[in-house]
């Protein structure tokens, strides 16, 4: 149980790490973020609600309890990891999609373990 625990904490930490960190230039609408959202095609007032929802997302994955707010921030942020990565592909840059390949990872190692751990608590 102890294993499962500490890898549950790695997982959901590259999460939090990956996704966090990631949200920062999408709330402040950084030059960075607005050049890539023209390249892709999607308008500039999304970047901020991203930025949120992202967050909120990694909020939820560490807070503890809430086990249904749980469910729908692993799933919306598999969605926006899909999302980019599907955008990257389309744009011809799969170079880029390749590194979503550890975000997929961290949060499918997070959300396996989250439910192991939850599940031995319960028996």
């Amino acid at each position: 149980m102890r294993k499962m625990i500490v890898i549950y904490w790695i997982c959901t930490g590259l999460v939090a790490l990956l996704m966090g960190v990631g949200s920062i230039p999408n709330l402040l609408s950084s030059a960075d973020s607005l050049a890539l959202f023209q390249q892709l095609g999607y308008p500039a007032y999304l970047l901020p609600f991203l930025g949120t929802a992202k967050l909120l997302g990694v909020i939820a994955i560490i807070l503890p309890g809430f086990p249904k707010i749980k469910e729908w921030a692993y799933a919306g942020l598999t969605f926006d990891l899909a999302g980019a990565t599907y955008s990257f592909l389309a744009i011809g840059k799969p170079n880029e999609s390749i590194f979503m390949i550890l975000g997929f990872l961290a949060i499918a190692g997070s959300y396996v373990t989250y439910h192991k751990i939850r599940k031995a608590k319960m028996a």
